[in-house]
């Protein structure tokens, strides 16, 4: 009866299943990773420059459109000079990690300010602005006499939320004092917010009011260790999915060391379909030999084990020298010391006979070594 060897489905399966897992593993980790990747919608708050949902391009081009100049700004120096032109407005946007003598350079540049969110140092740069709660983020109504929010309508403010001497409109997350303007958060004015309701119209009354807005941003991290091109840092010039396909590489890298790095089990004894017997495997050799007629490597083989089986008998070390050797069997079995030196480490034979010589006088001297 036959029986067939092909490969089964089932068979198949089993061993392959750990490859389609590791796979599929690797394949959804691309896919998570490019969900939350968000095709680098992850940007930079309120940045003039910043063309994803979370910053402030569309709003800069407004202005511009408008005829307003907008200056983005990452230095206090660079406000600080801009300000001698005249008839600018400072925004300060998103949340500026300044110090505290930077933040009195910005409170003596002259001019109007508008502040987003909860600054640090907001009671130097705006004084008489205190702090009074949080609002929830929602479309409201501006209430209050402030002409630039009366225009615009609602608005989608909330935030931080403060008191001032001036206007506080849309429930406090507006406030005016003098020439300063704070705002409990900047989402009106981000590119997500800026086409609902009254944002658009907010912020350009705001910020239009002047012929040049400063954009005051943070600088970027590390950009002053790590400069490139425009002054940007390494971190700017690298694509947003880069840390992702690194976490996806570390991921698959580890899942395929788990796989390929378990622990095998212990070793099966089976039997073999074929015994063959010592004798058979020399003969063989033997033979393998005589047909190559490698009577150099015969010698060897007998010469070395021999040798080995010589050694542990004259009570020599490991590794002995062949002189040692030489003068131990010499002593040990009274044959001639030239004679040995000749057999053990002499030249290989010159024909068949010789070989069949040398191996009866090894067999000599083991049997000597052994009798005494």
């Amino acid at each position: 009866m036959s029986v067939s060897t092909a490969p089964t489905a089932k068979g198949l399966w089993r061993r392959g299943r750990a490859a389609v897992a590791v796979a599929l593993l690797v394949v959804a980790t691309a896919v998570f990773g490019a969900l939350l990747a968000g095709g680098g919608e992850q940007g930079r708050y309120l940045d003039p420059d910043d063309a994803s949902l979370r910053g402030s391009k569309a709003l800069a081009q407004l202005l511009r459109d408008r005829g307003v100049r907008v200056d983005r700004v990452d230095s206090v120096a660079t406000a600080e000079s801009l300000a001698r032109e005249g008839e600018r407005l400072l925004l300060v946007g998103a949340p500026w990690n300044g110090d505290y003598s930077e933040a009195e350079r910005l409170a003596n540049i002259s001019g109007d300010f508008v502040i987003v969110g909860d600054q640090p140092y907001l009671d130097v740069l705006a004084p008489s602005v205190d702090h009074d709660g949080q609002a929830r983020l929602r479309s409201r109504e501006p209430g209050c006499r402030l002409p630039a929010a009366r225009a615009a309508g609602s608005a989608y403010l909330g935030g931080r939320t403060f008191k001032a001497d001036g206007e506080s409109c849309y429930a406090g997350s507006l406030v005016t004092a003098g020439t300063v303007t704070v705002l409990g958060s900047g989402e009106f004015m981000t590119n997500l917010r800026l086409a609902e309701d009254g944002n658009a119209a907010l912020a350009l009354n705001l910020l239009g009011s002047r012929k040049a807005v400063t954009w005051l941003v943070p600088p970027p991290v590390g950009a002053g260790e790590l400069p490139g091109p425009g002054g940007r840092s390494i971190q700017e010039l690298m694509p947003d999915n880069v840390p992702w396909a690194v976490l996806m590489a570390v991921v698959a890298v580890a899942v395929v060391a788990l796989w390929q790095g378990r622990r095998l089990g212990p070793v099966v004894a089976e039997r073999l379909p074929v015994v063959v017997r010592a004798a058979e495997t020399v003969e063989g050799r033997g033979r393998l030999y005589r047909a190559r007629r490698a009577r150099t490597q015969a010698a060897e083989a007998l010469r070395g084990g021999a040798l080995d089986r010589l050694t542990p008998r004259l009570g020599l070390g490991a590794q002995p020298r062949a002189d040692e050797v030489v003068a131990a069997l010499a002593v040990r079995t009274g044959l001639e010391a030239g004679h040995l030196g000749t057999a053990l480490y002499g030249a290989p034979p010159a024909d068949d006979a010789g070989l069949v010589a040398l191996a009866g006088y090894l067999d000599e001297i083991e049997r000597q070594v052994r009798e005494h």
